[in-house]
């Protein structure tokens, strides 16, 4: 199996994975990093085939989990944003006896629209597949630019995940498809449902990837969890409210 980018710093005395989303990598928890590592033992991963984890080519959510969990800390809190949530998920499902809590951040057990269910409209990833065949940095840099939209620090945070994108090798083709198919196909929503690990989600009420109308339904599919919704974040919190974020997460780690 091959290996991936893993860096570990902080001296906490509970340790935190932290998994970024689609066609990022770990530099994009800059801004937190400096806090955090202050009360955790962070562990900050580029999944496979993103940032400086290369080499590999597109795989499924099973296949992710298998090489992560390979270089994982025996026991730690899993935080996942976005697609990396969906990967935290299965973690969660697949060895909780590793998995201290569940945090998953602008995240959903299913993140494309079926019927009542709220989420990404089929024919928008499949128009993001179609495009990354074409000029496939316009559509990452699109991708971005949705996921600050109509936060007041809009421009500063695309930025921000932008440099994060940039300062290393892009992903190739083939792994940006394989996260969207991840993205399109993925429902955890029934092995979830009794799941029974501390778990936090974290959301911006003004996100367009994960609709807040999701955040009651799963607040009830479990009742003995948290959720928060930054009222002025969209989908990228850590970036435009690192102080809120960061004390979401103490907050957790006080309770575990």
């Amino acid at each position: 199996m091959k290996d991936i980018w893993w860096q570990t710093k902080g001296e906490g005395d509970c340790h935190l994975v932290l998994l970024h989303g689609w066609g990022l990598n770990a530099q994009v928890w800059d801004c937190i990093t400096p806090e955090l590592s202050a009360h955790f033992t962070l562990h900050l991963v580029d999944l496979p085939g993103y940032g400086r984890s290369t080499g590999f080519s597109s795989l499924s959510l099973g296949q992710m989990v298998d090489i992560v969990l390979a270089q994982a800390p025996e026991r730690a809190i899993w935080l996942g944003w976005s697609l990396g949530g969906l990967v935290a998920s299965r973690v969660a499902l697949q060895a909780p006896e590793r998995v201290s809590a569940l945090v998953t951040v602008a995240s959903s057990p299913c993140f494309g629209a079926q019927g009542e269910w709220a989420g990404i409209k089929p024919e928008v990833l499949a128009g993001f597949q179609h495009q990354l065949s074409e000029d496939f940095q316009r559509t990452v840099e699109r991708f971005l630019a949705l996921q600050t939209l109509g936060t007041e620090t809009a421009r500063q945070d695309a930025r921000q995940l932008k440099n994060a994108v940039l300062s290393l090798e892009m992903p190739s083709v083939e792994v940006l498809n394989g996260g969207l198919e991840i993205l399109k196909t993925v429902d955890l929503r029934a092995a979830l449902s009794s799941m029974r690990l501390p778990f936090l989600r974290l959301y911006g009420r003004l996100d367009g990837l994960v609709p807040r109308k999701i955040v009651p339904v799963l607040d009830a599919m479990w009742p003995a969890s948290e959720s928060i919704v930054f009222a002025k974040a969209a989908h990228a919190p850590f970036i435009s409210h690192p102080t809120e974020f960061c004390e979401a997460l103490l907050a957790l780690k006080a309770k575990l």
